[in-house]
């Protein structure tokens, strides 16, 4: 899982490791910052263009029509924590960038949650001392 996340990570960070380097240089962190950008990013891979999911070596659940976006606590969770083969996105987004790509969800897709989540709601969602993923 870890191995499929850091691939993901450099090929959408556009970065090069090295062998020798103590890290990962800008794979911590994603350039784009409107939720349309951050979906294409980070999210359509798994959840698709259209947001209708797949079943194949995996089960990534459809986001489009999805009942269970009706409170933004909900994709607020995932996108900082994950949960199952979803990893947690909290240590590589900002809260600005969180409530961005969760209200992007809740309101496309056949979603039409017009309460949208503020980079303050995010902040007060994150638990105090989690140490989020990274790739440092």
């Amino acid at each position: 899982m870890r191995a499929l996340a850091l691939a993901l990570l450099l090929v959408l960070a556009g970065t090069t490791a090295f062998a020798d380097s103590a890290g990962v240089v800008g794979a911590n962190s994603f350039p784009q910052k409107t939720g349309a950008e951050l979906y294409r990013a980070i999210c359509q891979g798994c959840h698709m263009p259209d947001g209708k999911g797949a079943i194949g070596a995996g089960a990534y659940p459809a986001l489009a029509g999805d009942a269970n976006l009706a409170s933004a606590g909900f994709p607020v969770f995932y996108v900082l924590y994950g949960q199952k083969a979803m990893p947690g996105f909290g240590g590589f987004l900002s809260d600005v960038q969180v409530a961005e790509v969760v209200n992007y969800v809740r309101t496309n897709f056949g979603n039409h949650y017009t309460d949208a989540v503020k980079a303050d709601d995010i902040k007060s969602n994150r638990q105090p001392d989690y140490e989020y993923y990274t790739l440092d």
